[in-house]
């Protein structure tokens, strides 16, 4: 369980509030707008009205008592920077700042923000990759070069087992895990056989996978 602040209660940081809130995290909210406020009272710890390009504002936060800060403003990039800037400078221990474009992600990479996250390019980069490929369900970047796919087994795999089909040889990848019915079992062994309605949790880089991928 962590302590959070976030700022900025738009679409992207009341869909945050509610899933941290699901993982037991003691959450602050502040906005200027009283209404957005009102639906997330059941989710947070304490909600404030204010505007938080005030200094004034921002130090009655206590930023620096919070294990991770987040800059949810969307709209407005200038007060996303000021804001971002004012928390690293009140001790603030980690700030995550929203970006929509690469040259703001680097002005608040340089004004104060340990992280800067994308969640409109994310979310377009995980459709892009579901939809251009068959039975590719999901997929999670490890870095720039690496990558987890949720995918179906490739056909000539079924009834075959992991050693059988050699595919950390053949493929230069790894299957960490196997999704049956939603249920998960981890790092299976090498006599594990296949099945076609199961999911394979697939790791490697990128290149690798998406030449996997191709053969589905």
């Amino acid at each position: 369980m962590k302590s959070i602040l976030i700022i900025g209660m738009g679409r992207f940081g009341a869909h945050l509030c509610m899933d941290l809130s699901k993982l037991n995290n003691e959450i602050m909210i502040v906005d200027e707008n009283e209404e957005v406020l009102e639906d997330l009272l059941p989710y947070v710890t304490n909600a404030q009205i204010g505007d938080c390009t005030n200094e004034k504002v921002l130090k009655s936060l206590g930023v620096s008592n919070f294990d991770v800060c987040f800059v949810c403003i969307g709209d407005n990039f200038q007060n996303s920077l000021e804001i971002t800037s004012q928390l690293k400078d009140l001790g603030a221990k980690y700030v995550v700042s929203k970006a929509s474009r690469d040259i703001h992600a680097k002005f608040l990479l340089r004004n104060g923000a340990d992280e800067v996250i994308y969640p409109d390019r994310d979310i377009a980069e995980k459709v892009a990759v579901r939809f251009s490929a068959n039975r590719v369900f999901d997929y999670m970047e490890l870095g720039p070069n690496y990558s987890i796919y949720e995918m179906a087994p490739l056909p000539e795999w079924v009834g075959k087992s992991i050693k059988d089909v050699n595919v950390r040889a053949r493929y230069n990848a790894n299957i960490i895990g196997i999704k049956t019915n939603g249920n998960m079992q981890l790092m299976p062994g090498a006599d594990y056989i296949f099945s076609p309605e199961e999911h394979l949790m697939v790791m490697g880089k990128n290149a690798d996978i998406s030449a996997l991928v191709k053969k589905l």
